[in-house]
C-alpha cells in the first residue's frame, strides 16, 4: 500500500479504491481503529457509485506514523474536559492536527477539494476539517460521532469502561477480548464471530496500544466545537445509530442542531458500529449527500 509523507512529518498509510476520475471520498476512522475497520466490501460499494475512495490510517494507528515514546496524561486531559476544574495538561497533538493530517494527504493525491465521511473520533476530526480548511470539502458526513459539548454524547459507564480497558498483549487473549464490543454494537446484528474476525486481522496488521493514550487525550483536549460549527457552509449530514452507548445519540441530534442546513439521519438497529445488513442505506445516504452537495 502507498504512503504518503506529509509536511508535518507525519507518513500516512492509505489504499484507494475506484477511479480517480470520479469525486474523492476521504474515509476517517475513529479512535484507535485503522482503516481496515472501513471493510474493503463497503469501500467498493462506494466506488461502485462513483467514487474515488480513500482510506487510511490515521497518526498514531495501524501502518501511519506512531510517535513512539511520547508521553500524555491522558487521564488528567480526561478529568479536566468532564469536570472543567483545573488546568488542560499538555498534549503532543489536537484534532486539528489530525485534520490537518488529511488535508495532507489530499495534497499528496492532488485532490483540491472531496467529499468527507467520518466515523466516531473520525467524525470528530472531520467537523473540524469542516470548520479549518471549509474550502478543501464539498461534503461532509459525521456518523455516530459528537461535538465535544461535554453535556452530549456520554457513554455509559459500561462502554467507557470496555473503550478504556488495557487490551491484552497475547494474540488469542485479544480476540478473546472483542467481545467487549458487544457493549456498544447493534443488539439486533452484532456478530460475535464477525468480531473476533476483524480483532484478529487489527491484531495481525498493527497491534500498537500505545497510540491510544494519546489519540483520546487529542479528543478530549480539543474540547467543544459547538459554536465553530454554527459558521459551516459545507454541507452536512449526520449519521446516528440509535443503540450507541459509545457516543449516546444526543451527540448526533446535536451536531445536526450545531450545523446550519444538516441533515439528521438516525438508524434503527444499528450501535457505534456499521453492521452489514445497514451498508446499502448507509451508502445510499453518503451517494445521495455528495450528489447533492455536487
Amino acid at each position: 500500500m502507498p504512503r504518503a509523507a506529509l509536511s508535518s512529518g507525519i507518513e500516512l498509510e492509505y489504499e484507494t479504491f475506484g477511479s480517480p476520475s470520479d469525486p474523492t471520498l476521504l474515509l476517517v476512522m475513529g479512535f484507535t481503529a485503522q482503516m481496515i475497520a472501513w471493510d474493503a466490501r463497503f469501500c467498493s460499494m462506494l466506488a461502485d457509485r462513483g467514487r474515488h475512495v480513500v482510506r487510511f490510517d490515521n497518526r498514531d494507528c495501524g501502518l501511519s506514523t506512531h510517535l513512539d515514546g511520547v508521553t500524555v496524561d491522558s487521564a488528567g486531559v480526561l478529568s479536566v474536559a468532564l469536570t472543567g476544574e483545573g488546568e488542560m495538561p499538555e498534549v503532543p497533538y489536537l484534532l486539528s492536527d489530525m485534520a490537518a493530517d488529511g488535508v495532507g494527504l489530499l495534497d499528496h493525491l492532488g485532490v483540491d477539494r472531496a467529499h468527507v465521511v467520518g466515523a466516531s473520533m473520525g467524525g470528530m476530526i472531520v467537523q473540524t476539517m469542516a470548520i479549518e480548511h471549509p474550502h478543501r470539502l464539498q461534503s461532509v458526513v459525521s456518523i455516530m460521532s459528537t461535538t465535544g459539548a461535554p453535556d452530549v454524547g456520554r457513554p455509559t459507564p459500561e462502554a467507557m469502561e470496555a473503550l478504556l480497558a488495557e487490551p491484552p498483549t497475547d494474540r488469542e487473549a485479544y480476540i478473546d477480548s472483542s467481545s467487549r464490543w458487544a457493549v456498544w454494537a447493534s443488539k439486533r446484528h452484532y456478530d460475535p464471530e464477525r468480531a473476533r474476525q476483524n480483532a484478529a486481522a487489527s491484531y495481525d496488521r498493527a497491534f500498537y496500544p500505545e497510540g491510544a493514550s494519546r489519540q483520546v487525550a487529542a479528543i478530549f483536549a480539543s474540547g467543544d466545537r459547538t459554536e465553530r460549527l454554527g459558521s459551516l457552509s459545507v454541507p452536512m449530514l449526520v449519521i446516528h445509530g440509535e443503540d450507541d452507548t459509545l457516543i449516546h445519540p444526543s451527540g448526533g441530534d446535536a451536531t445536526a442542531a450545531a450545523v446550519p442546513g444538516a441533515r439528521l439521519v438516525r438508524l434503527a438497529d444499528m450501535g457505534h458500529d456499521m453492521p452489514e445488513p445497514l451498508w446499502p442505506t448507509v451508502v445510499d445516504e453518503i451517494i445521495r449527500h455528495g450528489d447533492a452537495a455536487s
